[in-house]
């Protein structure tokens, strides 16, 4: 199973680059958001699978027994969805108002448009 997820992780990782080369916006932002669930599955993955309980000390104990869930990678990952989604929802008020000004989302062409209104 760890190795399915390690695929998956690279898997992810290089689609994710893939889309940072292309010259659109919108995929772009795609790229970054298959970045963050990457991300997220790594450190899942890098924790390794394991069953087990509630973190909970029982009633009359002193310490933790048995197999436990470790909750700081979880911990992680939730604040990292969070981060995640909020970069998102301000890279995509970014491209819809770029794309309402210049009318399209192609680097190049923006480029050009920047050197065309520097003159």
């Amino acid at each position: 199973m760890e190795m399915f997820l390690a695929i998956t992780v690279g898997a992810l990782f290089a689609a994710g680059l893939y889309c940072l080369m292309l010259h659109s916006i919108v995929r772009l932002a795609l790229g970054l958001v298959l970045l963050g669930s990457a991300t997220n599955l790594l450190l899942f993955t890098v924790n390794g699978l394991q069953r087990g309980f509630a973190p909970l000390v029982p009633a009359g104990e002193e310490a933790l027994t048995g197999p436990f869930a470790d909750p700081v990678p979880q911990a992680f990952i939730l604040t990292a969805i969070v981060i995640n989604f909020g970069l998102l929802a301000l890279l995509l008020v970014l491209v819809h108002r770029t794309a309402q000004e210049t009318g399209t989302d192609d680097t190049r062409a923006l480029r050009t448009e920047l050197k065309d209104s520097d003159q």
